[in-house]
């Protein structure tokens, strides 16, 4: 295939809609940042302990925010978080429509990546307790959407949870393994809706929404 051939396929299927493409970017980003830490997670949990531990899912967490920006940063900014758009557009550094756009398509991203590593530990998150379970010592849900400790208060979960790659890869690692022990990463609603729609769907229930 010659050159010119090759160019005009590529102009074919050029998406032309810079907000498409940046939304596209998006899910991209929020997938990889959703697929790597709940892969963590899996492991932590399936493996009951054997492989991984709490700072291996900080940094799990941090390295693939900074690896989602990397991705998608050139594109759309690299947001992956609706708390972040949200913030540039009240700054004015970006323009308010696209925070429902950029808010979806990160939930979608979100919810492809949990799809991911269902697909992924299929077998073995079957294998940890033979059901899927939200609580209790077999829980699994926890592997894909952030869950409050027991013993965390309405208003202690208030104000728990009241750029660059690089920069934002090591907030989350701090956010992480300073305050983690509460409810998680408790921090993106993008990330934490996609998957809990996802369990939902794939067999944990309603319940992943109390």
């Amino acid at each position: 295939m010659g050159k010119q051939n090759i160019d005009k396929l590529t102009r074919t299927f050029q998406i032309r809609n810079l907000l498409l493409r940046q939304a596209l970017a998006e899910c991209l980003g929020t997938l990889i940042l959703v697929m790597f830490g709940c892969g963590a997670v899996a492991q932590l949990v399936l493996s009951r302990g054997s492989h991984g531990s709490f700072l291996s899912v900080n940094f799990a967490f941090g390295l693939a925010a900074t690896l989602g920006i990397l991705v998608c940063g050139q594109v759309s900014g690299g947001h992956l978080n609706p708390a972040v758009t949200f913030a540039l557009c009240l700054l004015g550094r970006e323009r308010w429509r696209k925070f429902l756009v950029y808010f979806a398509a990160q939930t979608v991203g979100a919810f492809l990546g949990s799809a991911i590593i269902f697909g992924l530990y299929y077998g073995a998150l079957w294998n940890h307790a033979g059901e899927l379970l939200v609580e209790g010592e077999n829980a699994t849900a926890g592997i894909f959407a952030t869950y409050p400790g027991s013993h965390l208060t309405l208003v202690n979960g208030f104000f728990d949870q009241g750029l660059e790659a690089f920069t934002v890869g090591f907030v989350v690692l701090v956010i992480g393994q300073s305050m983690g022990f509460n409810s998680g990463y408790a921090v993106n609603p993008a990330r934490d809706l996609g998957p809990r729609l996802f369990t939902a769907i794939a067999g944990w229930g309603g319940e992943v929404f109390t």
